[in-house]
């Protein structure tokens, strides 16, 4: 039988609701640069992936299926980089920004990774994807220490999931 987690949301809800606006700012950053819900929600997919957070992974597959991501690229980001017919160069500068983010590699693949991501993106597109990715792996973190877990056959929760449109907007 899984340990009791503590649903850190439930418990200290005011914090959670501050995350819940950082991640609201950051979507509407996005959106104010036209960066697509779909990139964002491709950022918020491989993060989840790389930190093995299922629920998210959940979360944001139907998300980013709502947002325009096709099926196989959903089912291959994993593996992007062996697939790039299927990602444009603004998705692949994305990925390459949500990994790096995420996996913290050494100062030279951290140089290298930023230089091929700024090669496509400009400055403000890269902060913004910086901060989905900071973002998400905050979210990820608190689901996965909280034992989130996704439901067979449920819809993701639009109101509090990150970067989804408010379920009143």
């Amino acid at each position: 039988m899984p340990a009791q987690r503590v649903r850190i949301d439930k418990t200290t809800p005011q914090v959670y609701r501050k995350l819940i606006a950082v991640s609201a700012e950051v979507a509407a950053a996005a959106e104010a640069i036209g960066l697509s819900r779909s990139l964002v929600e491709l950022v918020n997919l491989r993060c989840s992936q790389i930190n093995g957070c299922a629920f998210c992974m959940d979360l944001h597959g139907q998300l980013g299926r709502s947002a325009g991501l096709s099926t196989q690229q959903i089912d291959v980001i994993a593996g992007w980089r062996d697939a790039p017919d299927l990602f444009d160069d603004v998705e692949q500068a994305a990925l390459e920004i949500a990994e790096l983010v995420t996996e913290l590699p050494a100062h030279d693949a951290a140089d290298l990774a930023y230089d091929r991501a700024t090669d496509i993106l400009d400055t403000e597109q890269t902060a913004v994807l910086i901060w989905a990715a900071v973002t998400i792996n905050a979210f990820n973190r608190m689901s996965i220490v909280s034992g989130y877990r996704p439901r067979p056959g449920t819809s993701p929760r639009k109101a509090t999931a990150p970067f989804a449109k408010p379920a009143n907007g």
